[in-house]
């Protein structure tokens, strides 16, 4: 098994934009751990004779058409919202870079 450092820990951090002290890096390493070692308990179980599952249930998706008007009705007219985002342009709103920023 792959062992969780705490640099693992700071790396998911911040692509997850939380800033930990380094109690908090500790405790989610342990943390992490002790989950990947019960996911290697059922590695071990055997499921020669189980049949494989497709899905969560029986139930079929239920589809509908997409319809942009439906929350605008509920929430105000998308342009009302996209002006009061802090910021965006041309009609999409703009968030921070997750990836390919700085190092």
């Amino acid at each position: 098994m792959a062992h969780i450092t705490e640099e693992t820990v700071e790396y998911l951090a911040k692509l997850s934009r939380v800033d930990l002290d380094e109690g908090e890096k500790k405790k989610i390493a342990g943390d992490l751990e002790e989950i990947l070692t019960h996911f290697e308990e059922l590695n071990e179980v055997d499921t020669t004779n189980v049949e494989p599952m497709t899905g969560g249930t029986a139930q079929r998706n239920v589809f509908r058409e997409d319809d942009a008007d439906t929350r605008s009705e509920i929430n105000g007219s998308s342009k009302d919202i996209i002006d009061a985002f802090p910021e965006h342009a041309r009609g999409y709103l703009k968030v921070p870079a997750v990836f390919g920023g700085e190092e």
